[in-house]
């Protein structure tokens, strides 16, 4: 058997960027060859294996021929017989269809280092319309290394949004791309490629309300806080859509996790935060419950300070009112007695008091 490195380890290794995972094709092996050798098979799709030692995923040279709808519709063989030519021609983008042989000789037979060097993301062949996650994998790139795309790969993309194949990508998935979309160096790249290739209106037909300089607006803001937690992107964007009720259906839709759906709604719930009275900030802490959760609204600050809706004085008065409200001895109001509502208004007195002092 042969083993070679592959795909991102082989591409930021040309790009001189720090390899973070390292992945590896076996051509020549079966997988009772891998088993006996100690490995560990990990996917059921395809083989896929982890060296008992280093855990890296080792997987078995394969060729793929499209059987149904999705990025799971595919039939998989996985021989000693496979070259490592068929297993780089089944890849998505000449990028990431490169691999290192031990010897350290670079395998290439897509033109991938010269795209690397263009700044240029192409596909590797006609099958790439047989897999949708592929379109948000271009996006995605594209965020990540600001490349152009090839106008034949857009043209792809196009036709697979076109021919409804995007319709069969799981929800989860979708917000799995974008969620690390929206983390690369520039997340707006994101949005605007998919936008190129008609993708947006499928993926995300809650942004096509967006048109001209509103959603120039938003991909302005997502590319200032590049390098912010996906959160306070999820923030952006549920205040680019300006409706919790949208916000609430594109969350549910596509199985949002809960920080960042409830970022996006204490942005939408808060109001700009300009100079604000007391009652005022008392009742934004409230509306994102800050007083109980106060790690929400570090989140919220940063939000809108991104989005250009407060400034640093404005969001220190805000801190300031929740370390004067927090500093409240609710127990000891309580203890005063009455109903619940006097008693919930007596501690709502006190902490408006406190901020306003």
């Amino acid at each position: 058997m042969n083993v070679y490195e592959v795909g991102g380890a082989v591409r930021d290794a040309l790009l001189g960027r720090p390899v973070q995972d390292r992945d590896w094709v076996v051509v020549g092996a079966t997988a009772q060859q891998m088993l006996d050798a100690g490995y560990q098979q990990v996917g059921r799709d395809f083989p896929v294996f982890l060296h008992p030692q280093t855990h890296e995923e080792y997987a078995l040279a394969r060729t793929e021929r499209k059987s149904g709808h999705g990025y799971r519709g595919f039939m998989v063989h996985a021989e000693p017989d496979v070259t490592l030519e068929q297993d780089l021609a089944r890849r998505d983008l000449t990028i990431n269809a490169m691999a290192r042989a031990a010897d350290g000789t670079l395998i290439d037979p897509h033109g991938g280092a010269d795209d690397l060097r263009a700044g240029v993301l192409r596909h590797v062949g006609a099958a790439f319309v047989e897999d949708p996650l592929r379109v948000l994998r271009l996006a995605r790139f594209a965020a990540r290394f600001a490349f152009d795309v090839a106008p034949e790969t857009l043209t792809l993309a196009r036709q697979m949004a076109r021919n409804g194949e995007l319709s069969h990508l799981v929800a989860e998935r979708v917000w799995q791309e974008t969620a690390r979309a929206l983390t690369e160096p520039h997340p707006d790249r994101y949005l605007r490629v998919l936008l190129d290739c008609e993708a947006l209106a499928v993926v995300f037909p809650e942004l096509t309300t967006l048109e001209g300089e509103a959603r120039d607006a938003l991909c302005r803001k997502l590319a200032l806080a590049a390098g912010k937690p996906v959160e306070v992107m999820g923030g952006l964007l549920a205040l680019a859509l300006g409706d919790e009720a949208v916000w609430d259906a594109l969350c549910t839709r596509l199985r949002v996790p809960q920080d960042v759906a409830r970022a996006g709604n204490d942005a939408l719930r808060s109001r700009a935060l300009g100079t604000m009275s007391a009652e005022d900030l008392l009742s934004t802490l409230e509306s994102i419950d800050a007083l109980r959760q106060p790690q929400r609204l570090p989140r919220l600050i940063a939000i809108r300070l991104t989005d250009g809706s407060t400034d640093a004085a404005a969001a220190g008065r805000l801190e300031a009112a929740l370390d004067a409200a927090s500093g409240v001895d609710a127990a000891s109001l309580a203890r005063q007695g009455g109903g619940g509502e006097a008693i919930a208004a007596r501690i709502r007195a006190a902490r408006l008091a406190a901020i306003a002092r």
